[in-house]
């Protein structure tokens, strides 16, 4: 008997060190996401490496598993005709990723060894922490940022338009969470925290003119509803439709092109819209000349002055920089993942990661793909998907 108690009393230590670390994890997340978006990647990245002796690859996880360290193969490989060259570590994105992959999915991985209990108060922290963080958003929205500015003040003043833009930035981080951490919380207060997160990023996202957060409010629930009413077809198709918007993302933007007049439709829409339509273009005239390898991994930087930094399209930059192979890669990846929320019967946790999941895919089109930040939100939607499932199991 003694001898028993011995050999599980490792396996209680860490899920109860794994759940100490989710707890401290889920406090930062509110702050992080209003004050300092970038430190999430370092975040997600602690988690992981704090919890590396939880890391499990099972055989639900391992079609997933496969594609990422395929994908990660395939951007080593483009490396070597890529005409984009890190001149230091902070710089090399192949390194990163070759990191950001074993930690993120440690992180995830942890939320399923974690102590129930211990899962259970970190979700809770995390779902107060995000209604907090809409209290503050409503407040920014009315205030023009008053807070925020304040703040800035202290510790670093700030020109007034920039820290309206990043009070407005911050509007993606809790419009891409809020599903998943509403559900979080306590069952009976659950519409509260909802209520509380959805008009904090409306609020403040109107104000300093943010529209994909907008449309994400309409977009979620609008997902979490099919996914509840037909738990097993739902899913299925939303995952055919993932994967159709990165196989055929280039051949949309050429028929738009080809059809309508392009040009037009780019001086009728605001600044940044106009913008990122040129970066389109311009994308899809690179990828025909190179379009089943592509150039390269962070290729789009070399671009300029038709691309700056990158295509501002996850689906425009995977094909411009990694071809068909990497956009194929993509779409099994999506494919994969939103598939496995099909169900038999109705569950919220599925609801919940299906709305933040297209979410994401929704925000795609603002971001590189490869930012940390970026990558580490996706991982920490992910962390919160397996451990709300686990709660939900567990009932």
């Amino acid at each position: 008997m003694s001898a028993s108690r011995t050999a599980a009393a490792p396996r209680d230590l860490l899920a109860a060190w794994c759940g100490w670390v989710l707890i401290g994890a889920a406090v930062l997340v509110a702050p992080f996401g209003w004050l300092w978006p970038l430190g999430f990647s370092g975040l997600m990245s602690l988690v992981g490496l704090l919890c590396l002796p939880a890391v499990r690859i099972d055989d639900r996880d391992r079609p997933a598993a496969m594609i990422l360290f395929a994908g990660l193969i395939w951007a080593a490989v483009s490396t070597t005709w890529s005409p984009y060259h890190p001149t230091k570590p902070a710089n090399n994105s192949i390194l990163k990723l070759a990191f950001e992959l074993p930690l993120y999915w440690s992180a995830i991985s942890a939320a399923r060894r974690a102590d129930p209990v211990l899962r259970t108060r970190a979700l809770h922290i995390l779902a107060y922490g995000c209604a907090l963080f809409g209290l503050v958003l409503l407040e920014e929205g009315l205030t023009r940022g008053v807070a925020y500015k304040a703040l800035h003040a202290v510790y670093g003043p700030i020109r007034d338009d920039l820290a309206e833009s990043n009070d407005g930035h911050t509007t993606q981080v809790l419009g891409l969470l809020w599903p998943l951490a509403a559900l979080s919380g306590p069952r009976r207060l659950r519409p509260w925290l909802a209520l509380a997160m959805a008009a904090g990023t409306g609020a403040a996202a109107l104000a300093f003119g943010y529209d994909a957060p907008v449309l994400s409010l309409f977009l979620a629930p609008i997902v979490a509803l099919l996914v509840w009413r037909w738990p097993r077809g739902a899913p299925k198709l939303l995952a055919l439709a993932a994967a159709v918007l990165f196989l055929a993302m280039p051949f949309g933007i050429w028929a738009v092109r080809h059809f309508f007049d392009y040009e037009a439709i780019r001086a009728d829409l605001p600044k940044t819209d106009s913008m990122r339509m040129g970066y389109w273009s311009h994308a899809i005239d690179w990828i025909k000349l190179r379009p089943l390898q592509g150039w390269g991994l962070e290729a789009s930087r070399m671009f300029g002055p038709g691309i700056i930094l990158h295509p501002h399209n996850n689906p425009l930059q995977i094909w411009l920089e990694l071809g068909a192979v990497g956009a194929v890669t993509a779409a099994a990846f999506w494919g994969v993942v939103l598939s496995r929320l099909s169900r038999p019967a109705p569950s919220l946790a599925a609801a919940a990661t299906a709305a933040s999941a297209c979410v994401y895919l929704l925000f795609g089109v603002n971001f590189g793909v490869w930012q940390e930040w970026w990558l580490a939100l996706g991982a920490l939607v992910a962390l919160l998907a397996v451990a709300n499932a686990a709660q939900e199991k567990a009932l």
